[in-house]
């Protein structure tokens, strides 16, 4: 029982630390990538289509993103799409291409962005948490009914602390990593 436990406490810790790396792909760094793009939706035939489907995305010469529209009916909505983005990036259409250039961050910017990673890595972390809270509380409703004894419980405490301190630990690494990436000019 207690390891059903650990090993679901252990999965939603992996599905936190894994939504928080999607987190850092959006995040801009002046470098071009095509996860930049991925949550955006084209309107495509009455219906709101990943831009991953209307469209393939490469990289060309590290600082654009290029565009291969696959219909050409969807040429304007997915260039509408890409400005109503939070990007605040302009597209340029050419025949059936959609280029972006990425423009290179000021150093005010890249600190506006190094506070918002900041601020998703703390949110990860505190989800984390919770779900080691519920970890716990369920091993000791489990010593409550007499199911586990007390040593039991706290050698299963100071197991879900380890795993939740390499959880934390992993994210302070994403970070890191995510924040050096925003400081390179």
């Amino acid at each position: 029982m207690i390891n059903d436990i650990q090993k679901d406490a252990d999965q939603r810790m992996d599905k936190t630390i894994e939504s928080f790396r999607h987190d850092l792909a959006k995040v801009r760094t002046g470098r071009a990538h095509p996860s930049l793009l991925e949550h955006i939706t084209v309107p495509y035939y009455g219906a709101e289509t990943p831009i991953n489907q209307v469209a393939s995305i490469s990289v060309q010469e590290g600082r654009t993103l290029v565009l291969q529209i696959f219909d050409k009916g969807a040429i304007q909505d997915t260039e509408k799409a890409i400005l109503k983005s939070d990007l605040g990036l302009t597209p340029n259409v050419a025949g059936q291409v959609i280029r972006i250039t990425m423009p290179p961050l000021n150093e005010e910017r890249r600190k506006e962005l190094i506070k918002v990673v900041r601020g998703e890595a703390e949110n990860a972390k505190v989800a984390i948490r919770n779900i080691r809270r519920d970890a716990n509380n369920s091993v000791k409703e489990l010593e409550k009914e007499k199911e586990i004894t007390e040593d039991d419980l706290r050698r299963a405490e100071e197991q879900i602390q380890k795993l939740t301190d390499a959880k934390v630990a992993k994210v302070d690494e994403f970070l890191e990593e995510k924040e050096q990436e925003l400081m390179e000019i």
